[in-house]
């Protein structure tokens, strides 16, 4: 993994990250906002602490541990990503809630473009925020975005601690079992 300096991850600042994405997806997986470390190397998740993709591994969603470097093979699994708000932060709690509110009027309007089967946003304040559903918990929701369904799972990020990664990864597995129909 390549080693950015301290004022290379500063100067990834607001830098946008596009977004892996395909029409008629099984799963939209939607993250907060690009970490600094996913904005210097362009891909999702890529923070060392992160563990998106080691429970995205586990949950069964796919069939081994892939790097972040290997987003776009996703798409081949029927899955894909984006954020919830596009510029890069160092920390989440960076953004304004309007901000998200927006990032969430933009989703939406992705989420009818692309017509993924799932949108599995990762954060359940930030998902909270930015559909201004203040009960939200994690697991499928009521809404629907046409005829997506939404799902809340549990922030990857290393400082929630609340998760192991073992049950997150249970609760990304009853996503996979919603999503393939079973």
């Amino acid at each position: 993994m390549t080693r950015f300096t301290p004022a290379e991850l500063e100067a990834a600042r607001d830098r946008l990250v596009p977004d892996v994405v395909a029409d008629g997806l099984d799963v939209l997986f939607c993250g907060i906002n690009p970490g600094l470390m996913t904005a210097a190397t362009g891909h999702h998740f890529a923070r060392p602490g992160n563990r998106f993709w080691p429970v995205l591994h586990l949950s069964g969603f796919t069939p081994r541990l892939m790097k972040p470097s290997e987003q776009r093979e996703l798409l081949s699994y029927g899955l894909g990503i984006t954020n919830v708000v596009a510029r890069a932060t160092a920390r989440a709690d960076e953004l304004s809630a309007e901000e998200y509110r927006e990032g969430g009027r933009q989703l939406a309007l992705k989420v009818g473009r692309l017509k993924p089967r799932w949108l599995a946003v990762v954060g359940v304040t930030a998902y909270r925020v930015a559909f201004d559903d203040r009960k939200a918990q994690v697991g499928p929701q009521e809404r629907v975005i046409g005829d997506t369904r939404v799902w809340v799972l549990p922030n990857p990020s290393g400082l929630n601690a609340h998760w192991t990664a073992q049950t997150m990864a249970e609760e990304f597995g009853r996503l996979r079992v919603a999503a393939s129909g079973g």
